[in-house]
């Protein structure tokens, strides 16, 4: 959606190891804001992001449509006012990220999905850290057949201390930016305990819970799932 950081430089990056052009996207979907959330005051920072994109040594265009463009028949963030064809891909969509955003993930699969037929890539690449989203588009390309290969990229962490790359950690004043990478510390407690022959899903999610407490973190929820279906596991391997 812009607001365009390292994280975002390095799915072009590899993008441009697998073709010939880079198509970077750069819209700020409405139909995946709730009436409540951010859309009037998400970065918008399509001159600086081009600047960014300018920068890399790949052939590069961007297609950054504006919102009448992109739905024709006009948007609101209010679903049941909302008019037109929009795409679920039920089974995905509602747990997790969904269960508190329940029209998120019908936004990001409808636009997905446009986008995909504006442009008609070979290639999608989408990032890691947004692994429910990576998940719903790869069933969405199964379901629909569309004639495309999609990527994931690991996440881009902040080198000091972990935090994951993202272009809402503006929004973070000077304590919570603190406090934040508390959760990726648990993330590789959990890891280390994974790698120590620890398998039990408690076990696990008790590593990453108890970092996130001490950092002051409040959780709003922690998932040991299957990569392929979101299915909650009781063991890892």
């Amino acid at each position: 959606m812009g607001a365009l950081h390292a994280g975002h430089l390095q799915l072009v990056n590899l993008a441009a190891t697998k073709c010939d052009m880079v198509i970077v996207s750069i819209f700020v979907n409405p139909a995946q804001f709730a009436p409540h959330e951010d859309l009037a005051t998400y970065p918008r920072t399509l001159p600086q992001d081009i600047a960014k994109l300018s920068a890399l040594p790949h052939t590069i265009a961007v297609f950054a449509p504006s919102v009448q463009e992109m739905y024709p028949r006009g948007i609101t963030t209010d679903r049941s006012l909302q008019r037109g064809t929009f795409i679920e891909v039920l089974g995905l969509s509602e747990m997790l990220e969904g269960g508190t955003r329940p029209h998120f993930f019908r936004g990001v699969a409808t636009v997905v999905a446009k986008l995909f037929h504006i442009v008609g890539p070979d290639v999608a690449v989408f990032g890691q850290k947004d692994i429910q989203q990576c998940c719903v588009l790869r069933a969405m390309v199964t379901d629909l057949h569309f004639p495309l290969k999609l990527v994931v990229a690991p996440t881009v962490r902040d080198p000091e201390d972990g935090l994951a790359l993202s272009s809402r950690n503006v929004y973070l004043t000077a304590e919570q930016r603190q406090c934040a990478p508390a959760f990726y510390r648990g993330l590789r407690r959990a890891c280390d305990l994974f790698a120590a022959g620890i398998v039990d899903r408690d076990q696990l999610i008790d590593a990453v819970k108890q970092e996130a407490v001490k950092g002051g973190l409040d959780i709003e929820y922690i998932s040991l799932s299957s990569p392929d279906d979101l299915s909650e596991l009781e063991q890892v391997g």
